[in-house]
C-alpha cells in the first residue's frame, strides 16, 4: 500500500464517519423524543448496541490510519497538517469517552433533558469531523500536488 493509498482509505474511513455522525445528529438523537418511557430503556438499549458496531470500526480505523499516516503518510502533506488531523481525532475520542459515553450511560428513562444534552453533547463531535472532512480535502490536494 502506497502512501497515497493509504490517504484515500483514510479519507473513506473519515467521510463513512461524517456521514454517520450527521445521521445521528439529525435523525437518530431527535428521535429519542419519539420513544415513549415505558419502550425507552429497550430502544436505547437497541440503538447503542447497534450504533457501536458501526461507529467503533470506523473510528479505530480512522485512528489507526491517522496514526499511520503521521509516521509513514505523504511528504507533502508535513507534520503540521498532520498534527492537526490527529488533534481533531483525538478531540472525537476524548469528547466520546468523556462526553458522550457518560451521557448515554445515564439516559436510562426517557428524560428529555439528558436527551437534550446528548443532543448538545454531539454538536462537538459533528463539527470536528465536519472539520475533518475540511482537513480532508487540503490533505488529498496537497497530496496530489494541487495549488
Amino acid at each position: 500500500m502506497t502512501a497515497l493509498d493509504l490517504l484515500i482509505f483514510h479519507v473513506a474511513l473519515t467521510w463513512a464517519l461524517i456521514g454517520l455522525t450527521w445521521t445521528i445528529q439529525l435523525v437518530q438523537y431527535p428521535s429519542f423524543a419519539l420513544v415513549g418511557p415505558a419502550e425507552f430503556a429497550r430502544f436505547h438499549d437497541h440503538h447503542s448496541t447497534r450504533i457501536t458496531w458501526l461507529v467503533a470500526p470506523l473510528m479505530g480505523g480512522e485512528l489507526l490510519t491517522g496514526l499511520a499516516l503521521f509516521w509513514a503518510g505523504p511528504e507533502s502533506l508535513g507534520p503540521g497538517l498532520l498534527g492537526s488531523g490527529l488533534a481533531l481525532i483525538a478531540l472525537n475520542w476524548v469528547w466520546t469517552a468523556c462526553v458522550a459515553m457518560p451521557l448515554h450511560a445515564r439516559l436510562r428513562g426517557a428524560d428529555r433533558r439528558l436527551e437534550q444534552s446528548l443532543v448538545r453533547a454531539h454538536w462537538v463531535r459533528t463539527a470536528a469531523w465536519s472539520a475533518r472532512g475540511l482537513w480532508s480535502v487540503v490533505a488529498l490536494r496537497a497530496a496530489l500536488g494541487a495549488p
